[in-house]
C-alpha cells in the first residue's frame, strides 16, 4: 500500500485529510496521498522561490541529477510500470513503454542542460553599434507550476519537470488526483538523485481548489498545463503566471490514400485507435479512407479489431483496460447512442462489457457535426469515413477546432507534400499514424489544441528568458 505526503522543500508533509487512489479496473485501493490545504500552496510557492534564489545549480550539476534520476528509474522500471497500471488502468506493456520513454526524456533533458547557451550579436552591423560587443544568455525564468493529466502519469510529468530543471528553474507540480502516486514516486527518486531541496515540490488536490489557488499566485513565472480545452481556456484567462504553455487535446485524423498498403495501415490503426483505451491526446479518432480501398480496409480492420484483447491491464497480453472513471463511461455511451440515433452505423463493438471496459468500437456513416467526430472522444472508438478526392480529405481533416497531430498514408509524393503544407496541425506524420511521437521532437498544436511546444530542446527554451549584455569599448 502506497502512502505519500505532500513533497515540499525536500520533506514529506502529512495532513489529516487523504485522497484515496483506486484501481480503475477493479476499484481496489492502491494507496493514499495527502490532501493539500490552501496554505500548503503558498508554502510550496515560497519554498520554490527561496530555492530558486539561493540554490547553486550550475548546468553540469543539473545534467548529473537528471541522468542519475534516469539511472534510478531504470533500476525500478518494473515497479514504476506496475504503479502506473494500478492507478491509471493502462495495460502493463504500455506502462513499461511509458517508463522507458520517461528515462529517455530525462536523458534528453540532461543533454539540454549542457547545451543551453546564447549567441553573440554583430553590433557593428549598425552604425550606432560601432565599438560595442553584444551577446545574450539564456536564463531560468523562476518558479514553474506544472499541472498534469492522468493518462501519462510519468512521461507527461517529465515533459514539464525535466526541461524546467534542465533550465535551472524550480517547479511545483500538481498531478491529477486520479494518478498522484507515480508523481510522488518521481519526487522520491529525484531526491535520491541529489536534487536540491525546494527545486521540485509536489502537492495534491482538486483543480477547483488547489489548482485554482496555485495558478493565481503572482510569484509564478510560468504555468504549463496538459488537459481539457475547457480547463485550458479557463487557465488562459485566469492565470497570474507570466508565461503559459497549454496542450489541450485533439480529435486526430488519419488520411489513407488509395496508393497506401492496407496490410501496413491496419495494425497501426489498431494501436493508434485503441491503445490505452483511446485515452491519448493523439489517438486516431477519424480515419479518412479513399473510397477505392474503403471496403477492403474496413473488412481487414474489423477482423483485426475482433482479436483485440480487452481486460485486466496487468495481464501481459491485454491491449487495453478500463476507462478512467464512471463519468467517462456515461459520456462515451451517450455519444455513441446519439450518433446511432442520427444515422451512424456500429461496425464493431459499441457495448460496455463491465468494469469500465468498452469493446473496441468502429463507426461508419457519420456526419461532421456528430460529437463522435467533432469533439474529443478519449475512448476506444474510431470513425471511418470515405473520400473520393485527396483535397476533399484534407478539407475534412481540417474541419475541426483542434490541430495537434495528423497522419497521412500515401505513396504519391505530390499528395504527401500537399498534406504537409495544407493540413492544419502542429505535427504532420507522413506514412505513419498521428499517434506517433518521439520525445525529442517538437510537440504541440494549433487552433484549440494549445499554445507552445513540448519536446526537450523546445520546452527548455520556453522555460528561459533571454538576457542581453553589451559592452561599450569606445
Amino acid at each position: 500500500m502506497y502512502d505519500y505526503g505532500l513533497f515540499i522543500g525536500g520533506k514529506w508533509i502529512e495532513r489529516e485529510r487523504k485522497i484515496e487512489v483506486r484501481n480503475p479496473y477493479n476499484d481496489e485501493l492502491v494507496g493514499y496521498v495527502t490532501q493539500a490545504e490552501e496554505d500548503d500552496v503558498d508554502k510550496a510557492v515560497d519554498v520554490a522561490e527561496e530555492a530558486f534564489k539561493t540554490c547553486s545549480f550550475p548546468a553540469y550539476r543539473r545534467a548529473n541529477i537528471l541522468s542519475k534520476t534516469a539511472d534510478l528509474m531504470e533500476e525500478d522500471l518494473q515497479e514504476i510500470a506496475c504503479l502506473i497500471t494500478l492507478e491509471s488502468g493502462k495495460a502493463i506493456k504500455y506502462s513499461i513503454g511509458e517508463v522507458k520513454r520517461g528515462i529517455e526524456t530525462l536523458r534528453f533533458a540532461a543533454v539540454e542542460a549542457l547545451k543551453l547557451h546564447g549567441e553573440t550579436i554583430p553590433m557593428d552591423a549598425s552604425q550606432s553599434g560601432e565599438n560595442h560587443i553584444g551577446f545574450y544568455m539564456r536564463m531560468p525564468i523562476g518558479i514553474i507550476a506544472a499541472i498534469t493529466p492522468w493518462n501519462f502519469p510519468l512521461n507527461l510529468v517529465l515533459h514539464k519537470v525535466a526541461p524546467a530543471i534542465a533550465a535551472g528553474n524550480s517547479v511545483i507540480l500538481k498531478p491529477a488526483t486520479a494518478t498522484p502516486l507515480t508523481a510522488a514516486k518521481l519526487a522520491e527518486i529525484m531526491k535520491k538523485a541529489g536534487l536540491p531541496d525546494g527545486m521540485f515540490n509536489v502537492i495534491y488536490g482538486s483543480g477547483s481548489t488547489i489548482g485554482k489557488k496555485l495558478i493565481k499566485n503572482e510569484k509564478l513565472a510560468m504555468l504549463t498545463f496538459t488537459g481539457s480545452l475547457q480547463v485550458g481556456s479557463y487557465l488562459k484567462e485566469e492565470t497570474k503566471a507570466k508565461r503559459l504553455t497549454l496542450e489541450l487535446g485533439s480529435n486526430s485524423a488519419l488520411i489513407v490514400d488509395r496508393s497506401a498498403n492496407i496490410e501496413k495501415v491496419v495494425p497501426k490503426c489498431i494501436v493508434g485507435s485503441f491503445a490505452n483505451a483511446g485515452q491519448v491526446c493523439i489517438s486516431i479518432q477519424r480515419i479518412y479512407m479513399h473510397e477505392d480501398i474503403f471496403d477492403e480496409f474496413l473488412d481487414s480492420f474489423k477482423q483485426a479489431v475482433s482479436k483485440v484483447k480487452v481486460g485486466n491491464p496487468i495481464d501481459e497480453d491485454t491491449e487495453y483496460g478500463p476507462l478512467i472513471d464512471d463519468a467517462a463511461c456515461i459520456r462515451i455511451e451517450e455519444w455513441i447512442n446519439e450518433a446511432v440515433q442520427e444515422g451512424a452505423k456500429i461496425e464493431a463493438g459499441g457495448k460496455f462489457i463491465g468494469k469500465k471496459l468498452l469493446n473496441p468500437t468502429v463507426i461508419t456513416n457519420t456526419k461532421p457535426e456528430m460529437r463522435v467526430i467533432c469533439e474529443e472522444l478519449f475512448a476506444p472508438v474510431v470513425c471511418v469515413i470515405p473520400f473520393s478526392d485527396f483535397d476533399e480529405a484534407i478539407d475534412m481533416a481540417n474541419n475541426s477546432i483542434y490541430g495537434l497531430n495528423a497522419g497521412v498514408y500515401t505513396n504519391d509524393l505530390q499528395n504527401a507534400w500537399k498534406a504537409a503544407l495544407k493540413l492544419e496541425a502542429g505535427g504532420i506524420i507522413i506514412n505513419d499514424y498521428p499517434t506517433f511521437r518521439v520525445d525529442q521532437m517538437p510537440y504541440g498544436g494549433v487552433k484549440s489544441s494549445g499554445v507552445g511546444r513540448e519536446g526537450l530542446s523546445f520546452a527548455t527554451e520556453e522555460m528561459t528568458e533571454i538576457k542581453f549584455i553589451t559592452f561599450n569599448l569606445g
